[in-house]
């Protein structure tokens, strides 16, 4: 019988570790083995192989062939070519051109213009429409490049801003998926006095250290009220 990724330990399954590391953390060979998806059953005295095993093969084989790289050289082969790796078939070899087409696609792409935040006034201008009436309070994250443009805005949590429930997983294990360079926390009072409270404080300075451990700095926490807000760092209590 022929192996699957669910049989595997999950510790060493593809599919799993994308799921809580993202893509970015896995290896071509990973990548490629989440495509293939089942191994091949032992026959006779040759033993079974698992996709991982299928991957690893697939790579090797074109490594070894001139003009670049082994996944260009993939991209750019025929499906007969691909089929001629044991173990690779028609369906798992239609699998991996198709999903290294998508990716030739993308990058062909023209990137959007993405927002530049350059100062707490630009943060209070792109949330306020989404936070101005709300009756209860929203926690936000926007994850910023090296050059403080957005690549995400998250909501982190919905209710009475608590320390205990804005937890630094929640917040930077988006970031890192997305590669941020740094992030800016955004919340509203509904009451419309954007005064830090004690908790906002607590929030801030749980989130900071979580960002300074791993290398991902909190540029700022931005209080919204009715038609004004409080910037942490411009009030100098980023400290």
């Amino acid at each position: 019988m022929s192996q699957t990724i669910k049989e595997w330990p999950t510790a060493d399954r593809p599919r799993e570790r994308l799921a809580s590391l993202g893509p970015r953390a896995l290896s071509p060979r990973e990548l490629l083995a989440i495509l293939i998806e089942t191994g091949t059953p032992a026959v006779g005295v040759r033993p079974a192989r698992s996709a991982l095993d299928l991957a690893g093969s697939l790579l090797q084989h074109f490594s070894e062939m001139e003009g670049g790289g082994s996944l260009r050289r993939i991209m750019t082969s025929s499906l007969t070519e691909i089929c001629s790796v044991p173990g690779v078939g028609p369906a798992k070899a239609t699998k991996v051109l198709a999903a290294l087409e998508l990716g030739r696609r993308a990058s062909d792409e023209a990137r959007p213009e993405r927002e530049r935040l350059r100062s707490a006034a630009d943060v209070y201008q792109r949330m306020r429409l989404a936070l101005r009436d709300l009756r209860h309070e929203e926690f936000h994250v926007l994850l910023l490049s090296t050059q403080n443009e957005v690549l995400r805005d998250l909501q982190i949590t919905r209710g009475t801003l608590d320390a205990s429930l804005v937890h630094p997983r929640e917040v930077f294990r988006p970031a890192i998926a997305e590669a941020a360079a740094s992030v800016i926390l955004v919340h509203n009072h509904p009451s419309g006095d954007p005064t830090p409270s004690a908790e906002d404080r607590a929030v801030t300075r749980q989130l900071r250290a979580a960002g300074q451990t791993i290398g991902i700095e909190v540029l700022d926490h931005v209080v919204m009220g009715e038609g004004r807000y409080v910037s942490f760092a411009e009030g100098g209590m980023m400290e």
